[in-house]
């Protein structure tokens, strides 16, 4: 497929230079303190952070490049682990915080993607954003919640951000996403804290902890520069490996959908796309 024929979920959805931004979604998500208390409940980033990082591709995946029936498969598998998501003071079906989770999912793809790959116009940036319902939709989202323009996201964005609040829990959650029990993993989370600090707002950034100083946004912006002037001449089969191997493995195997039926420990654990 000429990739100028496909939506701009698509385009943006397969692009690996979006991948560096999530531990910068995962943190957002977090910052919201009814979302903590159900990841906290609910997922174990320090025994098993490839596990929740492969139940949410599976998830972004299967949304934004899958067929309409691999759609409907992995947003059912969602909605079914967010049922048991429950607790005191959170739902993980309540629209709130399924809005707030698929706004975290396009404003980070988003920005990654520009940051990788360059500014679009805005009737792009208005395409992604209609389609980008589908984050919200496909988790059980009515379809009238998701903001229906630009303006209407930022104001929404604003308003949400400045209810986040980073308390014991989410730190603790950060914490473990980036010092799993894995140390063979450590050079990778340490390079997801960097660039999520680079990402996050100053406050939520001092909020959980991460250290920053003029050095580190003149490390962060090289890194970016250089980045922006490589990425976009490596060959697209390169860009888009990762969701090409996720998706021949959700076609092949069965993905999430043999997984789940299976009786180990990844289909008890419930978790927070």
């Amino acid at each position: 497929m000429d990739p100028s024929d496909e939506s701009m979920l698509r385009r943006t959805g397969g692009e690996a230079g979006i991948l560096a931004g999530a531990g910068y979604a995962v943190l957002l998500q977090i910052a919201h303190p009814d979302v903590a208390r159900g990841v906290a409940d609910h997922s174990d980033f320090a025994s098993r952070p490839f596990d929740r990082l492969r139940g949410t591709l599976y998830y972004v995946y299967g949304v934004s490049l899958g067929t309409e029936e691999e759609r409907a498969r992995v947003g059912a598998i969602v909605r079914a682990l967010h049922r048991k998501v429950r607790g005191p003071g959170y739902d993980a079906l309540d629209p709130e915080l399924l809005l707030w989770v698929a706004a975290t999912l396009y404003h980070s793809g988003a920005r990654l993607y520009e940051l990788v790959l360059g500014e679009r116009s805005e009737q792009e940036r208005e395409l992604l954003l209609r389609e980008s319902a589908r984050y919200g939709t496909s988790l059980g989202l009515p379809e009238e919640h998701w903001p229906a323009s630009l303006e209407e996201f930022e104001k929404y964005w604003e308003r949400a951000c400045a209810r986040l609040e980073v308390g014991p829990e989410a730190r603790t959650l950060a914490r473990d996403l980036f010092r799993p029990n894995n140390r063979l993993l450590w050079p990778l989370t340490a390079a997801q804290r960097f660039i999520s600090g680079g990402l996050l707002p100053p406050d939520l950034r001092e909020a959980f902890g991460i250290p920053w100083s003029p050095a580190h946004q003149r490390r962060f912006d090289r890194l970016f520069r250089m980045v922006g002037a490589v990425y976009p001449r490596l060959p697209r089969g390169v860009r888009t490996l990762p969701s090409t191997l996720y998706l021949r493995s959700m076609r092949r195997g069965g993905g999430w959908k043999k997984r789940r039926r299976g009786s180990g420990s990844a289909g008890r654990r419930a978790r927070v796309s």
